[in-house]
């Protein structure tokens, strides 16, 4: 478990920091943005916690936890290097993303199918799903360019991928099932 006895360390006052492995990178870095952006899509599903309900605030703590490992896993480089680690990283497992799958398919089994796009909004609850999925993309194509430099678990990829479908479900499932869902009406203000 992680103690902190200090939040400031003064490590970090000249633009580097420190990854999982000890090594030292740029603030700046494609890895730090990735899995910084990880932590910002934390905050943001921490707002949307505030208006959900019991069942939903429980998924959403899970995923809350599920956005440690993964900022976890992508703090930690060298994946080939793994077994010989005095402690194993903490990775993102398919089984992690498999249960989003499993809820995003009983999600979409009470939804009517889509016949228009939809604009973010609706509840409150709906607005803040919405605002999750837009970060949780931008975090997945960061951490698809982290991969394309360095090596990345694909489960973590998956993971981001599939939860930002996740937050697109369950924003519909905040508007009323989405019956409350916001159309996108083509050229309506031309």
């Amino acid at each position: 478990m992680v103690t902190l006895n200090k939040i400031y360390t003064k490590t970090g006052d000249h633009g580097e920091t420190a990854l999982g492995n000890g090594a030292r990178v740029a603030k700046h870095s494609i890895r730090v943005t990735s899995y910084g952006t990880v932590d910002e899509l934390n905050a943001t599903v921490g707002m949307a916690r505030l208006h959900a309900g019991a069942e939903l605030d429980g998924q959403l703590s899970r995923i809350q936890n599920d956005l440690f490992d993964a900022g976890a896993d992508l703090c930690r480089p060298d994946m080939e290097q793994d077994a010989e680690a005095e402690y194993p990283p903490l990775r993102v497992s398919e089984t992690q993303v498999a249960r989003l799958e499993r809820e995003i398919d009983a999600m979409t089994k009470i939804l009517e199918p889509l016949r228009s796009f939809i604009l973010p909004g609706g509840t409150a609850l709906a607005a803040h799903l919405h605002l999750c999925r837009t970060v949780a993309r931008r975090a997945e194509r960061l951490t698809v360019e982290l991969a394309t430099m360095e090596s990345v678990n694909p489960a973590a990829v998956k993971y981001l991928n599939r939860l930002s479908d996740w937050f697109f479900v369950a924003a519909r499932m905040a508007n009323d099932e989405g019956k409350g869902d916001v159309l996108w009406v083509p050229g309506a203000n031309r």
